[in-house]
């Protein structure tokens, strides 16, 4: 025999059985909830059209084995939100009530261990109509506050709308349109918000004396109605005019009630008038009452601007703002300012000095400084300077300058300001300037220049100050541009002491403590630094872990200390199921280990490792078992029932995979235990089993189960170590005439989810579902079906539509779903795959039809084909075929050379056993794979890939 051979022959058997029923995950979104109208889309799955205020609902259906997990995102629609940031796990995702702004398209994310995800998204689009808004113009060169005749009126109509509106403008009754008048122009501007249309009235004739209407409308689109607005345009027609009572500023007192006028000079229709507040709302003490508003009791909270605006809709609207401040005074400061031509620090007699104060007020401007030496009022002299605005500090600051210090210069000296004739207090700050004045020094007592701290706990950081006056201290973080614990960048204390509650390890690292520029020496700040070092208990990894293994075989548990402060474990305890077990220290400082030299029965149990840092104590946690995994149940072929009403029973076939069958010891045997719904009684059986590969279909049909009661069934694996894992499900009675189990009953595609076929992702277009009902009215004649196969107009089947954009050659591929064959390997299954084609038209391309085999690897092999015109009439194909592994039937349509080229396929029907004998009407190319033939075609297919292999590797 030769090499080659001898690899046919090795590997063959392998790539059929290898892979499983793995299956990688698939999805498809489906639409429930208050649509309008769902559209297909070239990129997604659709386009869903809802009305604002409606409920959204879509659900990402999933296949795939295991079970694909599910996760909604979302970009941004008509405006941007967050939605990406909290994304949805779960296979439905609604919205009540749902909003303009939450339009967009939503993205389905289904993935599992096999293969890529896969990602479907479906555009949401949310429709609405707001009130229309209508203004009134002039042209520029005729604003003289009225509208007359011979002088040009503009109405513009603006509104915000989905999908955009369209305008309707009406004189009284009668609809206007630019054809009709010439004395009208309609048009939409350029450069405006939303969707704008104006009405020009060229050169007011006195039949444009009338009330108009701007109607819009999204001509019924989810039902949203039209909408308009009127307005009467007259000879009198005016913008609104306004006067205050007040000035454009007005300064008040604390407690003072005030009220303003805003009076109407002009405007017709009537303007209305409304207040505002800025910054904020109105207050709360406030009220307004047409154009007057009175606020009780005001408060410096309540200062602010207030606009009093009057609208009617014609020229832009009138404003008048008052500016409102109530006097207040607070934050009294001042600074020693030594000579500052030479640049000196100290106070030196012989240098000038200056002496500087300075309020927060309301207003500043009018704020009065007087200063004081001993209690007696200073006048300036030629050597005592007093300015009322210092050019080099803040706005509105008093400066007291002393030319040539002398001794006799040393005293008190007291800065008041006030607001005179006002209840509002003086401040006054008060500063002693003697030999003792002398500039700051800052330092950190040395045992404090470090402190240690637990997380949690309460930390005190401190500097020492020295000087007369002694400054406030400015306390910042000095290593990380982040914000003190209250969101301050800087804090200031007065007592040296910087108090922090409650540390946290992120509150480590270096403060800096530095003298103010206000309330002392305004010099270069003196500074210094504390470190505060938090200390936190140890972060582990792994926090859980679950190890599976077989019997006799080791492993090393690792417990890893990620981080903690101090970074060394000072000790690792380990306990097994509670009891404390000796075990040597490990020399790596951060890593404590324990090794299981051979796993037994008595090694099953749970592990604990506590390690400690001397500040706390955090465990890893190890569930060591020679337990198999649990099964997983099969989902993606429907579960096939059978039943016998006669007797009142029926069967059920179960179906699943072996989670990680090679992590432990080989699985003997499977314990099936079922009891009925609400009853305590279980019935066991088991089902022996030989070497269970990963991802290798189990089979077990449960029968003797009554009509119509449902069951609970578990399903625990075996192995040398004894009891697995447990895996649950209910299974239910379920007398259905649909599409139930695939290997009986026939596909009509009567049901959106087309008995759960797929779209290839891989191929150039989509095969379409539709009817007699649904199809277009203007469909291309001469091709395709009119009715399904059945005859009647509301019955459905998948076609290609071979019009532009298509082009020949291009590929549409439709797949079944995965049907599992119950025979052993080795055997032979015979299946009949049966269905109606129809391929009428002069541009037909050819129908093909492939088993695509779910071994180790996907493989198509071409069964059965067809080409070009069959005439205008529904034909039957029955194609016998022998898989040796799950598999799926691939219907492949491929574009002809024209648009008349429309092939369709219904009544689809996959059944056990041998076609049956019957006289054939279709004239095709069929390759029974059971026959000599159809072997040594398949054989060849595996050779040349083989054999291209082989090459390869040689």
């Amino acid at each position: 025999m030769t090499p080659l051979c001898i690899l046919l022959i090795c590997l063959l058997p392998q790539w059929s059985w290898a892979q499983g029923v793995y299956a990688p995950a698939h999805a498809q979104i489906v639409h429930s909830g208050q649509a309008c109208v769902i559209k297909d889309d070239i990129i997604s799955d659709g386009v869903y059209t809802i009305r604002e205020g409606d409920t959204l609902e879509l659900k990402c259906l999933v296949k795939g084995h295991p079970r694909p997990q599910v996760r909604w995102t979302k970009t941004a629609g008509s405006a941007a939100d967050n939605f990406q940031e909290t994304s949805i796990f779960n296979e439905t995702f609604r919205i009540e009530k749902i909003q303009r702004t939450q339009g967009g398209r939503y993205y389905c994310k289904a993935e599992n261990v096999v293969g890529r995800p896969v990602i479907k998204s479906i555009r949401v689009d949310v429709q609405y109509l707001d009130e229309p808004v209508l203004t009134v113009h002039q042209t520029v060169s005729d604003t003289r506050g009225s509208f007359y005749q011979e002088k040009t009126v503009f109405l513009r109509c603006t509104v915000n709308s989905n999908p955009p509106a369209r305008f309707i403008w009406k004189r009284d009754t009668e609809t206007i349109t630019n054809n009709q008048d010439n004395g009208v122009d309609i048009y939409e501007p350029l450069y405006t918000q939303g969707e704008t249309n104006v009405l020009k009235l060229k050169n007011l004739r006195p039949k444009d004396y009338a009330v108009y209407t701007c109607q819009v409308s999204v001509r019924n689109v989810c039902g949203i109605r039209d909408k308009s607005i009127r307005f009467q345009l007259t000879n009198t027609t005016a913008p609104a005019n306004l006067k205050l009572s007040v000035n454009e500023s007005l300064v008040v007192n604390p407690g003072d009630n005030v009220t303003v006028q805003c009076s109407l000079t002009g405007g017709d229709p009537i303007p209305s008038i409304f207040w505002t507040h800025t910054p904020g709302s109105m207050p709360a003490n406030s009220r307004t009452q047409g154009g007057s508003l009175t606020i009780w009791n005001m408060q410096p909270q309540d200062s602010g601007f207030y606009n009093c605006t009057a609208s009617n809709n014609v020229g832009n609207a009138a404003k008048k703002t008052v500016n409102i401040m109530v006097r207040s005074m607070r934050n009294a400061t001042f600074q020693i300012t030594p000579d500052v031509i030479k640049e000196s620090e100290t106070i030196e007699m012989g240098q000038d000095l200056k002496l500087s104060c300075h309020v927060d007020a309301v207003p500043q401007d009018k704020v009065v400084y007087t200063w004081y030496k001993n209690n007696k009022a200073i006048k300036a002299s030629e050597r005592i300077i007093i300015t009322r605005n210092d050019p080099e500090l803040t706005p509105v600051t008093s400066s007291l300058e002393i030319i040539e210090l002398r001794f006799t210069d040393y005293g008190t000296y007291l800065c008041v300001a006030s607001f005179p004739g006002s209840p509002v207090p003086d401040l006054s700050v008060e500063v002693n300037i003697s030999g003792e004045t002398v500039p700051p020094t800052v330092s950190v007592p040395k045992a404090l220049s470090v402190v240690t701290i637990r997380e949690g706990r309460s930390a005190e950081l401190q500097c020492e100050v020295r000087g007369k006056p002694r400054p406030p201290l400015l306390w910042s973080r000095v290593d990380k541009e982040a914000p003190m614990p209250s969101g301050a960048m800087v804090i200031e204390t007065i007592d040296e002491k910087l108090q922090l509650d409650n540390v946290s390890r992120e509150m480590s690292g270096t403060y800096r403590c530095q003298t103010a520029r206000y309330n002392g020496f305004n010099i270069r700040p003196r500074e210094a630094q504390v470190q505060l070092n938090v200390q936190f208990p140890p972060l582990v990894d792994p926090a859980f872990q679950d190890i599976r293994l077989g019997l006799g075989r080791s492993v090393s548990l690792k417990c890893t200390m990620l981080k903690g402060n101090p970074e060394k474990i000072a000790t690792a305890t380990w306990r097994f199921n509670g009891k404390l077990l000796s075990v040597p220290p490990t020399e790596l400082p951060n890593i404590a280990e324990l090794k299981i030299n051979s796993m037994a029965k008595e090694s099953n149990g749970t592990y604990e490792c506590s390690i400690s840092n001397d500040v706390g104590t955090s465990s890893c946690i190890f569930y060591v078992s020679g337990k198999a995994y649990q099964p997983e149940f099969y989902y993606d072929t429907p579960n096939p029932i059978k039943s016998d009403k006669t007797f009142k029973n029926y069967s059920y076939t179960l179906q699943w995979t072996q989670m990680e069958p090679n992590a432990v010891d080989p699985v003997s045997s499977y314990r099936i235990d079922i009891r009925q719904a609400n009853s305590r009684t279980w019935i066991s059986k088991m089902k022996p089993v030989r070497s269970v590969g990963k991802g290798e279909l189990i089979e077990f049909v449960v029968t003797d189960l009554k009509i119509p009661q449902s069951y609970e069934i578990k399903i625990t694996p075996i192995t040398i170590f004894g009891l697995g894992d447990t895996a649950n499900r209910f299974i239910e009675y379920n007398e259905t005439t649909g599409y139930h189990n695939p290997t009986d009953m026939t596909c009509r595609f009567e049901s959106e989810k087309i008995c759960g076929y797929t779209q290839d992702q891989n191929d150039h277009f989509d095969w379409t579902r539709q009817n007699n009902l649904t199809q277009n009215t203007k469909r291309t004649p001469n091709t395709g079906p009119t009715i399904d196969r059945s005859g009647i107009p509301e019955g459905y089947y998948m076609y290609i539509e071979a019009s532009k954009p298509r082009v020949n050659g291009e590929r549409a591929r439709l797949i079944s779903p995965v049907y599992n064959i119950s025979s052993k390997p080795g055997s032979r299954s015979y299946y009949c795959v049966s269905f109606y084609y129809h391929m009428y038209g002069k541009h037909i391309g050819s129908l093909n039809v492939l088993v695509r085999g779910r071994g180790k690897r996907t493989m198509d092999t071409q069964v059965w084909t067809l080409s070009k015109n069959q005439g205008n009439r529904w034909k039957q194909a029955n194609i016998p075929i022998i898989p040796s592994t799950p598999f799926q039937i691939v219907f492949e349509a491929i574009r002809g050379d024209g648009y008349e080229g429309d092939i369709a396929i219904d009544d689809i029907t996959v059944t056990k056993g041998d076609c049956a004998k019957r006289p054939s009407e279709q004239n095709t190319d069929v390759v029974p794979p059971g026959d000599t033939a159809a072997e040594r075609h398949i054989l060849s297919s595996y050779g040349l890939l083989l054999l291209s292999i082989f090459v390869w590797l040689r």
